[in-house]
């Protein structure tokens, strides 16, 4: 998932998009050792930060009639529930009919993939930076998709703050790239990890 990949994330497909962040948040999973540590959302902690992946997009799918197989436990294993539930999102993106109509109550009707794509995929790549940072680290996200990502945003900002989602806007250096201006823009403070002391391996 890093900036330098062959195809980048906004040349992808949905499936390929998903199967690429998926990778790239299950790097940061196997690397994370203390899943109590704190992450850059005030209330999340590592482990919480993978429970919110795992447990709202199966809810958002049943609304719309879709259902996934259930996953271990966060609580248990962090890791192993990561890797069932993102299989299971993926054989979603893979299967006969990605493409079938997926109505949901409050959005609307659009194609499966397309539902995944925009409300789901985006949100792992955006928390990959949390699990990152609860880690002491600065993940190699995908700079042109993040900077897809945050015109998006900025274009319905209003809403998103008024959401609660969404910490107010950090302030960065002019010349900060886009990974960093959208983990800003979304209210992680971008030295967060620059704070975190890893224990001793």
């Amino acid at each position: 998932m890093v900036s330098s990949q062959t195809t980048a994330l906004n040349d992808m497909t949905p499936a390929d998009r998903h199967r690429a962040i998926a990778a790239g948040f299950a790097g940061e999973v196997a690397a994370t050792d203390d899943w109590s540590a704190q992450s850059p959302v005030a209330e999340w902690s590592a482990r919480d930060v993978v429970g919110h992946l795992v447990g709202w997009f199966p809810e958002f799918l049943a609304a719309g009639e879709v259902v996934l197989p259930a996953c271990p436990s966060v609580d248990d294993d962090p890791a192993a529930a990561w890797a069932a539930h993102a299989a299971a999102v993926q054989h979603i993106l893979d299967g006969d009919d990605p493409d079938r109509d997926f109505t949901h109550p409050y959005l609307g009707t659009m194609p499966l993939s397309t539902a995944v794509d925009r409300f789901y995929t985006a949100d792992v790549f955006m928390h990959t930076w949390d699990l990152a940072q609860a880690g002491g680290r600065r993940p190699g996200l995908d700079e042109g998709f993040a900077n897809e990502l945050l015109s998006g945003l900025a274009a319905m900002e209003e809403v998103l703050r008024s959401s609660g989602q969404y910490g107010p806007v950090v302030a960065i250096a002019d010349d900060a790239g886009p990974v960093v201006r959208l983990a800003a823009f979304i209210g992680r403070d971008p030295e967060f990890g620059d704070e975190v002391k890893l224990p001793p391996r």
